[in-house]
């Protein structure tokens, strides 16, 4: 009886341990402060114009605003996620302002309120984007510059959803497996973007928690 009390308490843990959910936090805003006192594993990369970000909370849960005026900015982390381990990207993001004509699919109107970008060790990246006109689901090319690789995977469309939280969760493994055509590398590297600069009008976004997830959330 003892005997079998053992195996059985070592199988349950052998179960509880393989059936763990494993996260990495990478974004929670909590105890940021005011913009501009980032944490110094996150950096502002400015590519036009002037960045509007700020701290804020909702519902009791901490986010990041963002708006952007004619501009396109971003913020981004260095990690270093295993995509075998940790293959789901959860977060949550609400658009409130549009770039109106905004449709990555084109140089000249290549705009979105809310971008989240993962970078992964062969210099290979996937951008989830909420576009203004491009279809929910297209996946597509988005570099215009030749041995730059960079798919876009439109997440949510239009303004149907705008105003609300959306919680979304990929499986980046897979969606780097379907795009490249072979097995993801380490993921690198993480980048939170706005931009309105190319359609000259205004956006605005806003982020809670990102995480990387053996278990989709």
């Amino acid at each position: 009886m003892k005997k079998f009390l053992l195996v059985s308490a070592v199988l349950l843990f052998v179960f509880q341990a393989r059936t763990s959910q494993l996260a990495f936090i990478v974004l929670n805003t909590e105890g940021w402060g005011a913009a501009g006192r980032l944490p110094s594993n996150w950096q502002i990369k400015v590519n036009h114009g002037k960045p509007q970000i700020s701290v804020c909370a909702e519902n009791d849960q901490p986010c990041l605003h963002l708006k952007s005026v004619k501009a396109s900015f971003s913020l981004e982390r260095g990690v270093d996620v295993d995509s075998f381990q940790m293959p789901f990207l959860t977060w949550r993001w609400k658009v409130t302002q549009l770039p109106a004509n905004g449709d990555f699919r084109h140089a000249a109107t290549d705009d979105q309120a809310a971008q989240l970008l993962v970078a992964f060790a062969d210099r290979r990246i996937i951008a989830y984007v909420w576009d203004t006109t491009a279809p929910q689901g297209t996946v597509q090319n988005a570099s215009a510059i030749p041995l730059v690789h960079i798919f876009a995977v439109v997440c949510r469309s239009g303004a149907a959803e705008a105003n609300r939280w959306i919680l979304e969760s990929r499986n980046v493994a897979a969606d780097y497996e379907r795009i490249y055509g072979k097995t993801a590398p380490h993921v690198r590297g993480l980048r939170i973007q706005i931009n309105s600069q190319h359609t000259g009008t205004v956006a605005e976004s806003y982020f809670g928690e990102v995480a990387f997830r053996s278990t989709p959330q």
